[in-house]
């Protein structure tokens, strides 16, 4: 149930509220759960450069690169422009692109061109719808259709909403939304989480609505217990803005699954280098979503040179294949990784096997 003062006008201010602070809370810096997780260098390889490719597939569908422009913004007159920027970038290097949540436009069809301008700009590219688990079945179809998108995310973001001073505070038709949406529609269909991360009975239980590709969003990137609690006039939740696990902590849960119970599973949150990408995918991601890194790019250094940073991180892919040995994506996961301390830990409490990640090379 959506909060009945949550209109259309507070909607478009919310996303430029969180735009601003996004840029104001940004940070450079790889989460610590990335930094501390090492590869281990073997000396001879037998890859050509010619031979390795970066290309991955996820949802029934092939991408030329493993990372897309994850879920961001649109609603007002301020992200119509930052949509048209991305879809450009996009456009130019081939990378797929999620939407901003489309939950305003079904509500205030005013709004709709700043999510249209998407694939206006990005005629023939792989663009995703984005929605809350709250939407019905049919508000999925016409999301979709909006923006003719090849595959609907669906967000979970409850600490978000409950921290939000305007939020929802009634989840229960999440798990019957989301059964529906992913039966009825048809278009593939992800569920994300916005930055909280997620344990592996939280993959487990979307696996049994019948989602097939989940992405865990751990946190260490945009940060929207912070953000939402800066909105806040009264009760600060400043000691909820650490909420939740990292995306490699949330990875290690996802991945502890048997294989034959697991979705696909997609990384996102605090990923912020070429080798925080590669990081995830040796960990068994299939693809990975970079978000606070474009808005930073695309508001301080515009298109042009958003598009030449896309292809040298491509390019940075490649080099880290090549160091690594492997000529793949699906490669990574026989590389040889050293999980960081608090990985460690955090497998040994929850009973999950860690040190194989060290030894797959020679498996």
């Amino acid at each position: 149930m959506t909060n009945p003062q949550d209109t259309p006008e507070r909607q478009a201010n919310r996303k430029d509220d969180h735009v601003a602070l996004a840029t104001h809370l940004y940070s450079p810096a790889s989460a610590s759960d990335f930094e501390q997780t090492r590869f281990v260098h073997h000396s001879l390889s037998s890859v050509d450069w010619d031979d390795i490719s970066i290309a991955t597939s996820f949802g029934g569908m092939d991408f030329s690169s493993p990372f897309f422009i994850s879920a961001m913004t649109g609603g007002s007159q301020a992200t119509y422009k930052i949509n048209q920027d991305l879809a450009i970038v996009a456009r130019e290097t081939g990378l797929a692109i999620a939407s901003g949540s489309l939950s305003i436009a079904l509500k205030d069809a005013s709004t709709t061109d700043s999510f249209t301008i998407m694939r206006k700009e990005n005629p023939s590219g792989k663009i995703f719808a984005n929605l809350g688990a709250h939407h019905s079945l049919e508000n999925a179809k016409r999301a979709v259709d909006m923006i003719q998108a090849d595959a609907l995310q669906i967000h979970l973001n409850r600490p978000q909403e409950m921290i939000m001073p305007e939020g929802d505070r009634d989840f229960s038709s999440w798990q019957e939304n989301i059964e529906r949406i992913v039966s009825g529609l048809d278009v593939p269909v992800f569920v994300k989480e916005v930055g909280f991360g997620m344990s592996r009975e939280t993959v487990k239980e979307l696996a049994s609505l019948g989602v097939s590709v989940v992405d865990v969003a751990g946190n260490g990137g945009t940060n929207f217990a912070a953000i939402e609690n800066s909105r806040r006039s009264q009760i600060s939740y400043d000691y909820l803005e650490n909420w939740g696990q990292s995306t490699m902590v949330s990875l290690l849960e996802a991945m502890s699954i048997n294989e034959c119970d697991r979705p696909t599973i997609i990384a996102s949150g605090g990923i912020k280098t070429p080798m925080d990408m590669v990081k995830s995918l040796a960990m068994g991601a299939q693809g990975v979503g970079v978000s606070g890194q474009f808005l930073h790019l695309i508001q301080s250094k515009g298109v042009e040179e958003t598009i030449a940073q896309v292809k040298s991180w491509q390019e940075q892919l490649k080099t880290i294949l090549s160091l690594l040995g492997v000529s793949t994506i699906s490669d990574l996961r026989k590389t040889d990784m050293i999980l960081s301390q608090n990985l460690q830990d955090w497998a040994r409490a929850r009973q999950i096997p860690w040190k194989y990640y060290a030894n797959r090379s020679g498996s």
